[in-house]
């Protein structure tokens, strides 16, 4: 059995998803984050930075219970403890490896610093251009990939197209219009009518 440390995030929601896809059996920890739950002692002692989300595998390596945080860590632990995710053929495992940390390194931040910054109460006009403007770059370069592949990773479906499927599916929280971006658009339509996707979603 696996808990997870959860709130409905994008960053929180990728977690749900890789577990109902490879049909592991899991729990949900949910982490009032109003409350600041994810600050408290016995948070941190499994996430020192105090962030969901946060895994306990209660079978982890050599049978003992192992804590994981950081969600792209998370994804790749998952993938490679239940053997599925991640493609087997050199090349596109390659192109997963890499979209899956552009993700983590550059649409999660940058889409969450637009946020942010166009929902202060004294806008900065500056600081929303420079990170409005990032997040379209970079989608962009998710919609040039997936004109010439269906997937990030390729012909296979894996944790680089889940991490992102957590921002992109709230990408006017960043600023960024899905109308100008045709494939990306698709992209997401597809993921969110998986039905472990659909389940993944109604938890909570």
């Amino acid at each position: 059995m696996i808990d997870v440390y959860f709130a409905p995030t994008p960053n929180g929601i990728k977690i749900p998803i890789a577990l109902e896809e490879l049909g592991a059996p899991y729990r949900l920890r949910p982490v009032d984050l109003g409350r600041l739950e994810q600050k408290q002692p016995e948070f941190l002692a499994l996430n020192p930075n105090g962030r969901i989300p946060v895994i306990v595998d209660h079978e982890g390596p050599d049978g003992e219970p192992v804590s994981v945080f950081e969600s792209g860590a998370i994804l790749l632990y998952l993938a490679e403890k239940f053997g599925g995710l991640l493609p087997s053929a050199p090349r596109e495992r390659i192109r997963a490896m890499e979209y899956l940390f552009f993700q983590v390194a550059g649409v999660g931040p940058m889409f969450g610093q637009a946020g942010w910054f166009m929902r202060q109460a004294e806008p900065i006009p500056l600081a929303i251009e420079r990170y409005q403007s990032e997040s379209r770059r970079l989608s962009a370069v998710l919609e040039s990939r997936l004109q010439e592949a269906p997937w990030l990773a390729g012909a296979s479906y894996s944790v680089a197209d889940i991490a992102h499927f957590g921002w992109l599916r709230v990408a006017d929280y960043a600023g960024v219009k899905l109308e100008e971006f045709p494939a990306l658009q698709d992209w997401l339509q597809r993921i969110h009518a998986r039905p472990a996707v659909q389940r993944a979603l109604l938890k909570r």
